[in-house]
Parts: structure tokens; C-alpha cells; sequence
């Protein structure tokens, strides 16, 4: 089960929980049960945490292998920048291209670095709302067996 399916359960425990009188609302919910479930929890929270980590290690992966192809465009451009340099025309030339080559290898690294960027916090906040989210749900649910303490 996932995260979100175990919460489920749990909140479904809770309403199927009988309700004692003159208890002020507390309520009798079978803690077996409901002892499973937050087993379950603490089992696949682990999982989650991992998927983030992973998401996080992919960034950093992408953003090297991007600075690994704009090192690699740079580096041929000054290749072909020297290999050029023969004559003074040539040269000119040569420097002019290189230039606009090396500019336009910046301005695709900064691309690829931002879009790289957005993906992985896009992700990061995907996985930051569901573990909020899920933190949350938990929390309600210690704090609703903690009143059926009594």
C-alpha cells in the first residue's frame, strides 16, 4: 500500500471507531488494527524519502552531464578556433566564430542548467507537498490516538 492508501485507511478506521458517552467525543477504535497501519506507515515513509534523495541525485546528474557537453562544445570551439588562426583574415575570422560559438555553448549551458533546474524543484515540490501532506495526516492521526488515550 502506499502512503496515501494507508492515511485512507487509517482516517476509515477512525470513522468506523464507535463513540463513547460522556467521553467528550473520545471513541473506541481497534488498535491492532490501527497499530498495522501505522507499521505500514513507518515501513514505506522510508521509500518516499529515497524517491526524493533519487530525485535529487538525478539533478546533479543532469546539471553535470550538462557541464560536461558545455565544456566539451567550448573545448572543440577553441579547437577549431586555432586551427583556424593561419592567416590574419583567417584569424579574424577565426576569433569571430569562436566567439559566437563560445557565446552560443554559454547560452545553451545556462538552458539546459535552468531548465534542469525547474524540473528537478518541480519535482522536489511534487514530492515536498505529498511528504507535507502525508506528515500532516500522520500527525492528525497521533493526535487522534492520543485522545482515544484515556
Amino acid at each position: 500500500m502506499s502512503i496515501e492508501e494507508i492515511l485512507e485507511a487509517m482516517d476509515d478506521e477512525l470513522d468506523r471507531s464507535k463513540n463513547i458517552p460522556l467521553t467528550g467525543g473520545r471513541s473506541l477504535i481497534d488498535v491492532e488494527q490501527f497499530r498495522e497501519l501505522v507499521k505500514q506507515v513507518r515501513l514505506n515513509l522510508p521509500g518516499e524519502i529515497k524517491q526524493a534523495q533519487a530525485l535529487v541525485n538525478d539533478r546533479r546528474v543532469i546539471i553535470n552531464d550538462a557541464k560536461a557537453e558545455a565544456e566539451s562544445i567550448i573545448r572543440k570551439a577553441e579547437e577549431k578556433a586555432k586551427v583556424m588562426v593561419s592567416e590574419e583574415v583567417i584569424t579574424k575570422q577565426a576569433q569571430q566564430r569562436a566567439h559566437e560559438i563560445l557565446t552560443a555553448a554559454q547560452t545553451k549551458s545556462k538552458e539546459i542548467r535552468n531548465a534542469t533546474n525547474d524540473y528537478v524543484e518541480n519535482m522536489l515540490s511534487r514530492v515536498d507537498e505529498l511528504l507535507a501532506g502525508n506528515l500532516t495526516d500522520v500527525r492528525k492521526t497521533r493526535a487522534a490516538l492520543k485522545g482515544t488515550k484515556g
